[in-house]
């Protein structure tokens, strides 16, 4: 029987304890009852841009009608250090969507902590985020989509 993840969405068989995607100890919900948190990785098979734009355009689509209330896009910082194509055109897509009010909020990997204004006030309104992987690290590869 295939469950969902609450902590990162993704589906995972019954029967073990902690989610082989994200490692938190398993918490299930049923599918099509709306999931708090996925992770999509967006840089999955060294995609160009825009098949990286194409499957964030899916999956938000998806999350959307799975209502999914906080979306985790791993689109990875760049292999040269400097950021990154995909990370930059997902986050200006993001803030266009932001704009259009198409999503509700955006907050970069590198803002996602307790110490700064924005990831304590996310960690507030959605406390499952308190097992996010990457939460307080930093991680300038990921940006968070709040829909």
């Amino acid at each position: 029987m295939q469950l969902l993840c609450e902590v990162c969405g993704n589906e995972v068989d019954s029967g073990i304890s902690h989610c082989p995607f994200c490692e938190s100890k398993l918490k299930f919900s049923i599918p099509g009852r709306g999931i708090p948190h996925r992770a999509v990785k967006l840089k999955r098979g060294m995609p160009t841009v825009e098949q990286a734009l194409g499957r964030f355009e899916r999956e938000l689509k998806q999350a959307k009608i799975e209502r999914c209330r906080v979306l985790t896009l791993i689109h990875g910082y760049g292999s040269s250090g400097r950021g990154g194509a995909i990370r930059e055109e997902i986050r200006e897509k993001l803030q266009f969507l932001k704009y259009r009010g198409e999503i509700n909020d955006v907050l970069a990997g590198e803002q996602f902590s307790t110490g700064n204004g924005s990831g304590r006030n996310l960690v507030r309104r959605f406390p499952f985020l308190r097992q996010h992987r990457d939460l307080n690290k930093g991680n300038r590869g990921i940006t968070l989509v709040i829909l």
